[in-house]
């Protein structure tokens, strides 16, 4: 259930799952005349078959062209052509305050419209929980309910602003406050999925934090604006333009950035290789840098779509040795990989592993070689644990993932 896992306040919207095989809903957009549909990764993730039923009651069996977890959204096609459909918007310039209409099919309720105004922009809501997530969600208090997942959020000109995902309820059900996903982000990834089947996404390789009054006290800060970087990668983009812990990024390409979220946002509508302008200050002086993005592999070329799924081990963002004798004596182990350098990837985003660990089993299977570190994780996918020591003591470490 989606509220034992989720916890108690965050629903996304759409009917929870059953023990056995079930029919649930969901909405969606047409983006082209020739059939292509964009609405939620949940609500065609591990589905059979998908089923589009247009206003006109026409029927038509959808094929998944590509998901992406990362923004909770999904692009479908149907076979047929000059479909009426919906134009763009542009979500950078939504304004809190200004009204917006919510359309969907909640309860099974066909082409329901509902009000209401933009509350906030950029929230996160950690609803996520696919590794790298991008949560900048517009909360507008727009009546959705389960079925509305993957509708429209449209401004009073018609045009598509977000993508309805989730919503804030104590019950399951609408209590004021939906989220939708900015609609700058949904055209950068379905653009990416027609065109490559995988979103191409460019990272600054940096670990950055909301400013607060006590982290500007703590660290020396004269204003809260901006977010504040709190880690720099080795071989990162951001490493490499020459950004330092403790400098605070203000804007991107001239976009103003106050928050985790914000700055996420902005920079996931680039790809890798694109060039970029951080704005950041730095001692009180600010600054400006063209900063080239790198994809989660540390190159700037794009990512083939098998690779996605096949590259595991280039995706961990670090470099493996083999043990020497004398390391295996001293250790008393059999076997191991020693984590030699770690850069911007899988491993140092989302664990707190360091130089030096050595991996001895991963998913319980012992590894001896670097050999066997790469046949465990060939066509790996899903989560990942890792086991080992490190050459100071200190016990057995646990180090768990997701590809």
């Amino acid at each position: 259930p989606f509220k034992d896992f989720f916890g108690n306040d965050f629903f996304f919207g759409m009917p929870q799952p059953q023990s056995e095989p079930s029919e649930a809903s969901g909405s969606g957009v047409i983006i082209s005349s020739d059939g292509y549909i964009v609405t939620n990764n949940h609500v065609v993730e591990d589905g059979d078959k998908i089923n589009v039923i247009l206003f006109d009651k026409k029927s038509y069996e959808a094929t998944v062209i590509g998901t992406d977890p990362s923004t909770d959204l999904a692009l479908l096609k149907i076979d047929e052509s000059n479909l009426p459909y919906i134009n763009f918007g542009n979500s950078d310039s939504t304004v809190v305050g200004e009204w917006v209409l919510a359309v969907g099919n909640p309860f099974n309720l066909e082409s329901t419209v509902t009000a209401g105004i933009v509350s906030a922009k950029g929230r996160n809501i950690n609803i996520l929980k696919d590794n790298g997530s991008i949560e900048a969600f517009i909360q507008t208090d727009a009546a959705v309910n389960p079925g509305n997942s993957g509708g429209a959020l449209v401004n009073t000109k018609g045009e598509l602003i977000g993508i309805n995902s989730a919503i804030a309820t104590p019950t399951g059900s609408y209590a004021g406050y939906s989220f939708a996903v900015p609609v700058n982000i949904v055209k950068k990834v379905m653009s990416d999925l027609m065109k490559y089947g995988v979103v191409q996404r460019g990272y600054l390789g940096i670990g950055i934090s909301n400013i607060t009054g006590d982290l500007a006290k703590n660290k020396g800060l004269n204003d809260l604006e901006g977010v504040y970087v709190d880690t720099i990668y080795n071989g990162s983009a951001a490493d490499e333009a020459g950004l330092k812990v403790g400098d605070v990024i203000t804007k991107i390409d001239g976009n103003a950035v106050n928050s985790s979220p914000e700055l996420q946002e902005q920079v996931a509508k680039y790809h890798p290789g694109d060039k970029i302008v951080v704005t950041y200050n730095r001692k009180g002086e600010e600054h400006m840098v063209n900063v080239t993005l790198k994809n989660k592999s540390g190159g700037t070329s794009y990512i083939n779509k098998s690779d996605e799924t096949q590259d595991a081990v280039s995706l961990l963002g670090a470099e493996f040795s083999n043990l020497s004798s004398k390391e295996k004596s001293d250790l008393h182990i059999n076997g191991g990989v020693k984590v030699t350098k770690l850069s911007d990837g899988k491993l140092s985003r989302n664990t707190n592993i360091r130089e030096g660990f050595i991996i001895t089993k991963i998913d319980n299977k012992p590894i001896n070689n670097v050999d066997d570190l790469k046949s465990a994780l060939e066509n790996k996918t899903g989560g990942v644990m890792l086991e080992g020591v490190y050459p100071n003591g200190g016990g057995q470490f646990f180090y768990a993932f997701g590809l």
